[in-house]
């Protein structure tokens, strides 16, 4: 078999076009294939109607390496002229439009720069950083175009932190994915206008699907989905992970006012036992357990806060809905008769936000979801030595975690 021949077999050529030579450059390592069209009736590739043929431009598309050697197709492209749309350019049958690399090797490179860094693959497959970028944003739009408006029944709302300071994007995570959650949306900021883009985004039919959309207790977050999605108050769920966060934090006020009174008498009993009441009694361990027990026989304020904490934390592991959901309320008021005051300055918070705090019983979703999508981020980040540009921390935010069809069509190659 000619190489002519071998070529148009390998690229899967059809007529009109065919393959016409093949170089080899032996110095450069680069092997160039040509390619002309046979054709003579043109089309305009907009809207299919006969059109004039006008001139030809030449084109070079990098092709998956041959035997080591770099492939490079060539091809004289025809400009063909519409009587709606101008002078347009012929669509090839193995590149996108906007493309200069085939499909196959746009392929290749997704699948690189999925498992590496862009600098890792850019050395890998030798290209550019800026032709890397080119086809990583190609892969998003082509993906986000492909989506379809699908109901979402479960929903997580969480922020990321984008840079130094309070500088955040609202993140919408889709946590009713059979194998991981996916992110629906990026917006700037944490207001109320951050996430009203997300629900406008929605047709009337996916804002109906919503059945529970988890969050932390934001204000902004609350307002905007009060706004936007029919009977919020049933389907807002504030995650139990912010409840126990506040208490370990109260439990640390307790602590620190309660060693200070004590060490002013000459007793440190409570010395170096920070990390000790941070400890959840099931990860508490085995070499601290005995002093734990022997604090807690002390009838310290203390210990009287971790123990409500710890209730707090048990109580979401209730397989009755319905008990927990009399029990929680019950628990509150526990937590403001306690002498130790270890929910002070939280319990106006708990009171406000209980009956979205309970809604967790009957929805049985947490934020876990977004929070793994936000170690996730972080990672890319880090991989990245972070992002200067909003819009390309976007766009791999989508090519890494938002589930999107990034490949081009193999039928085009």
């Amino acid at each position: 078999m000619q190489d002519t021949q071998l070529y148009q077999q390998i690229l899967g050529l059809e007529h009109p076009w065919r393959v016409t030579g093949v170089v080899m450059k032996r110095e450069r390592r680069t092997i160039e294939v040509a390619v002309e069209c046979a054709d003579q009736v043109w089309a305009c590739p907009e809207c299919r109607q006969r059109a004039h043929l006008h001139d030809y431009e030449t084109r070079r598309w990098r092709h998956l390496d041959s035997c080591q050697f770099k492939t490079i197709l060539v091809a004289e492209v025809p400009r063909v002229k519409c009587e709606e749309h101008g002078t347009v350019t012929v669509k090839v049958p193995w590149a996108e439009k906007h493309s200069r690399f085939t499909a196959y090797f746009e392929r290749l490179a997704i699948d690189v720069m999925l498992e590496c860094s862009i600098s890792a693959a850019c050395e890998l497959l030798g290209i550019s950083w800026a032709e890397a970028d080119g086809i990583k944003q190609r892969a998003v739009r082509r993906g986000q175009a492909r989506k379809q408006a699908t109901a979402m029944p479960r929903l997580c709302v969480d922020e990321k932190s984008f840079g130094r300071g309070h500088d955040y994007m609202t993140i919408v995570t889709r946590a009713d994915r059979l194998k991981s959650a996916t992110v629906e949306y990026v917006g700037e900021g944490r207001d109320t206008q951050s996430l009203d883009g997300f629900w406008r985004s929605l047709t009337p039919e996916q804002l109906k699907s919503v059945e529970a959309v988890g969050m932390d207790m934001w204000g902004s977050y609350l307002k905007s989905t009060r706004a936007h999605l029919p009977d919020a108050e049933r389907k807002i769920v504030h995650d139990p992970f912010h409840l126990v966060r506040y208490l370990n934090q109260a439990v640390a006020r307790v602590r620190i006012a309660e060693y200070r009174t004590h060490k002013a008498m000459g007793d440190d009993r409570l010395k170096g036992s920070k990390q000790l009441w941070l400890y959840g009694l099931e990860n508490l361990p085995e070499r601290w357990q005995l002093r734990l027990e022997q604090l807690q026989n002390q009838k310290l304020k203390t210990g009287r806060a971790w123990s409500i904490k710890e209730y707090f934390r048990d109580m979401w592991t209730l397989s009755d809905g319905r008990r927990g959901a009399e029990l929680l309320p019950r628990m509150v008021q526990l937590g403001d008769s306690q002498p130790a005051q270890a929910h002070r300055g939280r319990r106006a918070m708990l009171h406000r936000h209980l009956e979205r705090i309970i809604q967790v019983f009957a929805h049985r979703l947490t934020n876990a979801p977004a929070e793994g999508i936000n170690n996730k981020i972080q990672s890319l980040i880090k991989k990245a030595y972070g992002y200067r540009n909003r819009l390309r921390f976007k766009t791999d935010i989508f090519f890494h975690c938002g589930g999107l069809d990034l490949y081009p069509t193999l039928s085009q190659c």
